[in-house]
């Protein structure tokens, strides 16, 4: 008996408005696509404790939410994505406050890894330090050639402290990961492309949303994949890569029989034998 065709999802347009908006961020949701958007313009979006919050709430809001397919993270401050930790603020708390708030930060970002779904930074101006990190712990990243990145810790007599150490050689390799960080320095969208860092870099636009723009692009070209697929793909990867490649398998074994069973898998099955284009509903 041939599949009947599931019908094609609606993902209806909803705004989460969080606890501070002039404070911290905003997250909406249109067809699939949440935004989460920084915006403390006094404080080039530096990670304070109150803004610190605001994202873990967000991010608490859209991890089991089933219509989200894609986490995109922007600025709405022209001129910086994130200009990273909030030292003004750091300057005024004790050595064990720090300590405590850098593991705080610490989990921000494995929480932001942690999500199902895919994720994109779309870096238009400044990404410093934590701000870099934040990046970092995003699947993709889509910079303005204009951008300026890097872990400047060390011209400020600290060493990266949210996972910098760890994100950045893994994703452009040990020697590179070690001079950017031993000499602090901030590289320009471009250069972070052909490194690796980003995964696109495009020319700013008059708009200064070049980044964004791409980063949009690239978020619907995602959404109308199978969601569960996509997701068991992003845990497999990201699962996999810490392991020998045998046990990775295994991992990789283990994702695909959670897809086994889904509807969505009978729907793509279908759709590829009847000629039409798949209609996913996440289940």
């Amino acid at each position: 008996m041939p599949v009947k065709p599931s019908p094609k999802p609606t993902l209806p347009s909803r705004k989460l408005i969080l606890w501070a908006l002039q404070l911290g961020t905003q997250a909406q949701t249109l067809q699939g696509i949440a935004e989460i958007q920084m915006n403390r313009p006094h404080a080039k979006n530096s990670l304070g404790n109150v803004f610190v919050n605001e994202l873990f709430r967000a991010l608490e809001s859209l991890r089991y939410d089933d219509k989200v397919r894609v986490v995109l993270f922007k600025s709405q401050v022209k001129g910086v994505f994130c200009a990273g930790a909030d030292l003004k603020e750091r300057a005024q708390m004790s050595d064990t406050e720090v300590g405590h708030f850098v593991h705080r930060l610490r989990s921000l970002m494995d929480e932001i890894a942690a999500l199902p779904m895919p994720t994109i930074a779309a870096i238009e101006g400044y990404a410093l330090g934590g701000g870099l990190e934040l990046a970092l712990a995003c699947d993709l990243r889509v910079a303005a050639s204009s951008a300026k990145m890097g872990l400047i810790e060390t011209t400020r007599g600290l060493l990266p402290g949210a996972g910098g150490t760890q994100r950045l050689p893994r994703c452009i390799g040990i020697g590179l990961a070690k001079e950017l960080i031993f000499t602090g320095r901030q590289i320009d969208g471009q250069q972070a492309f052909s490194m690796g860092l980003v995964n696109h870099a495009v020319p700013q636009n008059e708009q200064e949303d070049a980044a964004y723009q791409k980063a949009l692009a690239l978020a619907k070209e995602i959404v109308p994949r199978a969601p569960i697929a996509v997701k068991m793909g992003k845990l497999a990867i990201n699962r996999g890569i810490e392991v020998d490649i045998a046990s990775g398998m295994a991992i990789e074994g283990m994702c695909y029989a959670q897809n086994i069973p889904t509807r969505d898998r009978q729907e793509g099955m279908a759709a590829f034998k009847e000629k039409r284009p798949p209609h996913f509903i996440g289940e």
